[in-house]
């Protein structure tokens, strides 16, 4: 009997089980999942961004690796400090750069693609008002142009 099967267990109207549960037919906890999926507070990174970050963590790491290969070398007195030491100033400098690499591109991104703004409903209403005002007085504009219209184009024919 599997699983689904014993918690669909049913018990008899003496109390008797009438399929094999071995919990004796006492009622057992809810099942409570492990963890709740919660929506992300702030929205993912575009992938290009996404790779120059990962990017500059990698060459970051990697610069202070041999920092400390350095340290550990020159504190041990051994040829290998100089190398180490050399190789660990041009490694800021490119951990520099793929910092650098993220803002830039981060930027780039922004621009090309830029944040998709939905406009509130406030700010939609604001706008319709706007417009029906304008509306308005664009109206009332060529009906007092007409009015004042010398010739008399506004008269009737006949009273």
């Amino acid at each position: 009997m599997g699983t689904a099967e014993r918690s669909e267990a049913v018990v008899g109207t003496e109390g008797a089980l009438v399929s094999g549960d071995p919990d004796g037919g006492r009622e057992r906890p809810q099942y409570r999942p492990l963890w709740v999926e919660e929506p992300a507070k702030r929205r993912r990174l575009p992938d290009p961004v996404r790779t120059a970050a990962v990017r500059a963590v990698l060459v970051i790491a990697l610069t202070l690796i041999q920092a400390m290969v350095a340290l550990l070398s020159t504190l041990a007195g051994s040829w290998l400090a100089f190398p180490m030491v050399l190789s660990s100033v041009a490694s800021t400098v490119a951990a520099t750069w793929a910092v650098l690499d993220v803002w830039v591109t981060r930027q780039v991104w922004n621009q090309r693609n830029g944040v998709v703004s939905t406009p509130s409903s406030t700010a939609r209403a604001l706008r319709r008002e706007r417009r029906r005002v304008r509306r308005q007085a664009r109206a009332a504009e060529r009906v007092q142009g007409r009015i004042h219209r010398p010739g008399g184009a506004e008269q009737l024919s006949h009273p």
